[in-house]
């Protein structure tokens, strides 16, 4: 039997999951690390960190598996999206890598669009541009350390820096390139009329490949340290949410999956690209290129979904656990008693695209507790998610959504979403969902399974689906259109720090 290894590099930590032909995860090795974070937005860590984790998963794995491991053949990794690595010419790193959150380049972006303007982004690389994308850190190396920034002679992506420490080789692939707003996702290029908008040469960035695309092979020399066999492939692997909509069976139309992590994310499978509905939606709804080849996804995110339930409980209600917090909500009715949610505690991306946006509690009386707040966020988070279900249900026909994250794990929570938006949602039972689309990544790419549809079908399991609660959609309307209108009433109000 035939095994692959997909690795998931994250934000705090990187995993691995063993997958042999059939599509089972034999086992997950985890190893941890802390992103820095500095003032004014800055947020970044050492690409060292992630080499040394992924290095000692795939040992602990070797270790724990050594026969398994001795059939292996072939890796592919899920990274962070949108993080910058700067190499020079050796294939040193020039300075630390600013990570997808920082959002230090306000003034960077404000330039793009004064140089570029929105048509032509949407024209040029399909997305509006945003203070954690790829191009604006660029851009404020240049201006802010220009010794660093002359040394700089290729820009990518955290896990195209793993293959590299692999193989020896940079490459990257099609799905990340779509995140560092520099990527023609249409044409599948390096987009030239972009980097010249900008005065920024287009050759710093690695050339991209697909998902499946052969990186090269793990070098004689790292297959010794790491107890891997000689021989074992690389191929390019995916940005983070592009992997985990692969790992939670997002691959074909009409398909959608709704995640409630730290942030939120909808994401529905394209076969193409509408820039007239992108402009039409003020670029708050990302177009990428997905893993199968030639394909692309929609995208909303929402900053803080999770987020706001542990800014709750971290802030308000300390004393209580989780599962308290949960009771508290589930004994309150439906619409909070009145008491509406807008979870902008960080600014917003979708469905606003607005950085000053900030959280409301509004409706507050004599006799709102505990378990009113603790519901108006899960229903404030909701109401988001409903926003942008319907941005990105724009760009495609959405007919079937998977829910995954944590937020998923509050049987709760997970009904007042399905109740909200008004549609069945099935909750996935994958758990490593960027690693199992890594897996399948290397799996596709090597050759053990003919295309992802055949792992789909391979590895499709029992989901629980939840059925939207008729009396709470229609309870639920008239708050929906309350909570899109405090936003609107209050957007000019709104003063970041």
């Amino acid at each position: 039997m035939d095994w692959v290894l997909g690795i998931d590099l994250g934000t705090s930590g990187a995993k691995a999951a063993l997958m042999n032909s059939d599509g089972i995860i034999a086992d997950v090795k985890s190893a941890s690390y802390e992103p820095e974070i500095g003032t004014n937005g800055c947020v970044e860590q050492c690409p060292k960190a992630w080499a040394d984790a992924t290095f000692d998963v795939i040992k602990q794995m070797t270790a724990a598996h050594p026969k398994k491991s001795a059939l292996l053949k072939a890796i592919a990794v899920s990274g962070q999206m949108h993080s910058s690595v700067f190499m020079d010419k050796d294939g040193g790193i020039v300075r630390k890598a600013m990570l997808w959150n920082d959002v230090r380049t306000h003034k960077e972006v404000a330039e793009i669009y004064e140089k570029v303007g929105l048509s032509n982004l949407i024209k040029w690389v399909s997305n509006a541009a945003f203070p954690g994308f790829t191009l604006p850190k660029v851009l404020w190396l240049k201006k802010n350390e220009p010794e660093n920034y002359a040394k700089v002679v290729k820009v990518i992506m955290p896990k195209d820096y793993i293959n590299y420490c692999l193989t020896g080789v940079v490459k990257t692939d099609v799905s990340d390139a779509a995140g560092t707003l520099a990527y023609d996702v249409k044409q599948n290029i390096w987009s030239k009329e972009m980097c010249d908008a900008v005065s920024v040469s287009v050759d710093i960035w690695a050339d991209a490949l697909p998902s499946t695309g052969l990186v090269g092979e793990v070098t004689p020399e790292i297959c010794a340290e790491l107890g891997l066999p000689n021989g074992v492939k690389v191929y390019a692997g995916g940005a983070d949410n592009a992997c985990a909509a692969v790992g939670t069976g997002v691959l074909a139309p009409g398909q959608a999956a709704l995640s409630v992590g730290t942030s939120g994310t909808v994401i529905a499978y394209l076969n193409g690209i509408n820039s007239e509905k992108a402009l039409e939606a003020n670029g708050a709804v990302h177009l990428f290129n997905y893993a199968p080849e030639g394909s692309f996804y929609a995208m909303g995110c929402m900053l803080s979904a999770g987020e706001c339930l542990n800014w709750l409980k971290r802030n308000l209600l300390s004393d209580l656990t989780f599962d308290e917090i949960n009771e508290l909500a589930e004994k309150t009715p439906v619409g909070s008693s009145g008491l509406t949610f807008l979870p902008y505690l960080f600014g917003e991306r979708c469905p606003h695209n607005d950085g000053n946006a900030r959280g409301i509690f509004f409706g507050i009386g004599g006799s709102t507790g505990r378990g009113e707040f603790a519901r108006s966020v899960m229903e404030g988070v909701a109401f988001n998610f409903k926003q942008m279900f319907e941005m990105v249900n724009g760009f495609t026909t959405i007919e079937s959504i998977v829910i995954t994250g944590g937020g998923a794990k509050s049987k709760l929570w997970a009904q007042i979403l399905a109740d909200v938006i008004g549609v069945p949602l099935s909750v996935s039972s994958v758990t490593e969902g960027p690693a199992l689309g890594a897996a399948a990544i290397a799996a596709v790419g090597c050759g053990i399974f003919a295309s992802f549809g055949e792992f789909a079908a391979k590895t499709k399991t029992e989901m629980q689906t939840i059925i939207p609660n008729a009396e709470n959609t229609k309870l639920y309307a008239p708050r929906y259109e309350l909570f899109k209108k405090l936003y609107e009433t209050n957007k000019e109000n709104f003063i970041s720090g």
